[in-house]
């Protein structure tokens, strides 16, 4: 399968993931801490996490200048998008002490975000490296 379909397919069912658990598991209000610490932080990580395939499935194959930025094609280019969505997801989580937004800074957010991109870089960088190796 090629990287640009896996990519569509991880988007499309990450962000309904994602969905259901902001929009109807968490305000169901059915678990105890544990699982509700997991449930407040899995849409960082999951969103974190899908970042360089969202950049692949969007970006590929365009040449317009949003698409130079994100456009991944070599390991420096993944290192870019990761560094480039490190910045925003920070610049996010800080925008939220303003109350305007109503919403509500956490460090855990920024925490598994961090790991949700990490974990994405090595998987995305494992699965360009197999998908090139099949072209060539």
């Amino acid at each position: 399968m090629e990287l640009k379909q896996i990519s569509k397919r991880l988007i499309i069912t990450g962000t309904l993931v994602i969905w259901a658990i902001k929009f109807i598991i968490r305000p169901m209000n059915l678990f105890d801490d544990p699982t509700r610490f997991v449930l407040n932080i899995a849409p960082n990580l999951l969103g974190s996490f899908l970042i360089p395939f969202g950049a692949y499935w969007f970006f590929s194959g365009k040449n317009f200048l949003v698409a130079r930025i994100f456009k991944i094609e070599t390991t420096y280019d993944l290192r870019l998008v990761c560094l480039l969505g490190f910045g925003m997801l920070i610049i996010n989580e800080y925008l939220q002490l303003i109350p305007i937004f109503g919403r509500t800074f956490d460090l855990n957010d920024i925490l598994f975000s961090s790991f949700g991109l990490l974990t994405s870089y090595f998987v995305f960088g494992k699965l360009q490296q197999r998908y090139q190796a099949q072209v060539n």
